[in-house]
């Protein structure tokens, strides 16, 4: 299953976010822990914000990560579907709709 991961990231913890993330090796950047890989992230850093997609079979696998960083920013976390998998979901609701 795949997570779409947002955050906002307040001023007053900017440069302390800064300076935790730069100090982790590459290795520790994409260690999201057991059970969870981090598909791809992405950062705006003008806004202090960004998005990431994980892939893990647990949702509280994907919420052990975020616990890391949750007194440090404000996250959602939300499950998404690729296109075939939407499609199938959307033509239930048109025939639903139908009916």
């Amino acid at each position: 299953m795949k997570f779409l991961i947002t955050w906002k990231i307040p001023e007053d913890k900017w440069i302390p976010v800064l300076n935790t993330f730069t100090s982790m090796t590459p290795e520790q950047r994409v260690d999201a822990g057991d059970g969870v890989e981090i598909v791809g992230r992405w950062h705006d850093v003008v806004a202090r914000t960004g998005v990431a997609i994980f892939e893990a079979r647990d949702l509280l696998a994907v919420q052990r990560y975020a616990l890391r960083w949750n007194p440090y920013m404000d996250l959602t976390i939300a499950p998404v579907v690729e296109d075939e998998d939407a499609v199938r979901v959307y033509r239930q609701l048109v025939d639903a709709s139908r009916a």
